[in-house]
């Protein structure tokens, strides 16, 4: 394990007092290297991806490794009929984290989480980005939904 930087994820994760362990390793290339170096299977380490659903409006959609946004499905459950990601400036601005770091925690503003249901539906620990790249922290699926006061929905399809 690489030293591990001090952010403000691990800052808000500390606060919340919860049972969570970091992981820090060196650059990846792929899902399947990240699984690795963090000991898990690539279904169980989460996209936290940034989606704009209008002007100044934004929200977190945790997705496991494995799967994809649907946005049919995510559309009908926002009831609305746009979506967008928005560029690497903006995700950035909008959450404090460049592309590759971003995670509801610690965001520098706490937009409404989405969390695929299969993330709460599979065994075993989930893994999140930890504010830096090759951060991660590993907790408890049921638990990341609770503190991030995510809505559980399905949202995903196979990639």
């Amino acid at each position: 394990m690489t030293d591990v930087p001090d952010t403000p994820a691990l800052r808000a994760l500390a606060a919340l007092g919860i049972d969570y362990e970091v992981t820090a390793h060196g650059p990846v290339r792929s899902l399947e290297e990240a699984a690795a170096e963090r000991g898990l299977d690539p279904h169980q380490v989460l996209k936290t991806l940034v989606v704009r659903r209008g002007d100044g409006d934004f929200l977190f959609v945790l997705v496991p490794g494995d799967r994809q946004i649907s946005w049919p499905k995510l559309r009908e459950h926002l009831g609305v009929s746009r979506l967008s990601m928005p560029d690497k400036d903006v995700a950035r601005d909008v959450t404090g984290y460049e592309r590759g770091t971003i995670t509801p925690f610690g965001a520098t503003t706490a937009w409404p989480v989405i969390a695929d249901r299969l993330i709460v539906s599979r065994e075993g620990p989930v893994s999140i980005g930890g504010g830096a790249h090759g951060v991660a922290a590993s907790l408890h699926p049921a638990q990341l939904v609770e503190v991030l006061d995510a809505t559980v929905v399905d949202v995903t399809e196979p990639t």
